[in-house]
């Protein structure tokens, strides 16, 4: 972005017959383009947070008996409760399955 040095307004592209350039929409501040202008900033990626807290949140939590999805063979989860809505919804259960080869998470509401 360009500013006016002026009014401090952003400038815009201006195409005229003369050539394109940069104008100001308040004032009559012009800015004539001689080469092709381009600039780009690359952002940098913020680090997302894992919700559920990662692997330190299927530490210290209990199994119940429900068959894995992903038809493993294992009958046994383990389980915990997150209220992740507003309260007035019910909280959502998320599921691991025992099976230490299988690994499976899924959740239900």
């Amino acid at each position: 972005m360009i500013f006016c040095p002026y009014c401090a307004n952003q400038l815009g592209l201006v195409e005229g017959p003369s050539g394109n350039k940069w104008g100001c929409p308040t004032c009559p501040y012009e800015f004539p383009l001689e080469k092709r202008y381009v600039e780009r900033t690359y952002l940098k990626r913020k680090e997302v947070d894992d919700v559920l807290g990662g692997e330190d949140s299927w530490k210290n939590v209990d199994s119940t008996q429900v068959d894995c999805p992903k038809e493993c063979g294992a009958d046994r989860a383990f389980f915990m409760q997150i209220q992740i809505r507003s309260a007035d919804e019910p909280s959502t259960t998320f599921y691991k399955c025992c099976n230490m080869e299988c690994n499976h998470q899924w959740r239900e509401n």
